[in-house]
């Protein structure tokens, strides 16, 4: 069997894994933001290779102490945001690591404050697991599916995943994941 058979006989094998609860994601009305954070410039195809980033991004918040240094957080969760897309998800994009913010006064030297827009969000919550395995997989089942799936064709403005109490253990994480839609 070829490698693109494979890899396309996994991905629609962790689809149908999924079950109803992802293939039919909430869609809510979510109101404006402010997140302030690290941020780096990355792609998923780079994601896919050594050179990654999100995952050094990760271990940079948690031993830099990043969060400590965020003022005027909103609440205890951490939010990874998608933003400033140059095309859809085979494009390059911004990921800001860090805080939902009350204001952001007072951005840290080496952070920065991103405001993700109102509007309506698809929201597909991963399966319990190790962060590193479940966030891709639901990403991957999320590109995959069909532009009706989710409620409303994507608008690549600003994606973002909450990291909130459910997460406080890495190896067994359940995260919600929102993607903007029109």
């Amino acid at each position: 069997m070829p490698t693109r058979a494979i890899v396309t006989a996994l991905l629609f094998a962790g689809i149908a894994s999924l079950g109803d609860a992802g293939m039919n994601p909430k869609v809510v009305q979510q109101a404006a933001f402010t997140v302030v954070g690290i941020a780096v410039r990355t792609s998923n195809a780079k994601e896919m290779t050594a050179d990654g980033v999100i995952g050094k991004q990760w271990g940079r918040l948690m031993t830099d102490g990043v969060l400590a240094k965020i003022p005027n957080k909103a609440d205890k969760g951490i939010v990874a945001v998608y933003t400033d897309y140059a095309s859809d998800h085979n494009g390059e994009y911004t990921y800001v690591l860090g805080a939902r913010v009350t204001t952001d006064a007072g951005v840290p030297a080496g952070m920065v404050a991103k405001k993700i827009p109102a509007g309506r969000y698809a929201v597909f919550t991963t399966e319990k697991g190790p962060a590193p395995k479940v966030v891709p997989e639901a990403w991957m089942r999320i590109n995959s599916l069909p532009k009706s799936a989710a409620g409303g064709d994507r608008v690549y403005g600003a994606d973002f995943e909450i990291y909130d109490e459910r997460a406080s253990d890495p190896q067994s994480v359940q995260v919600d994941v929102y993607v903007g839609i029109k």
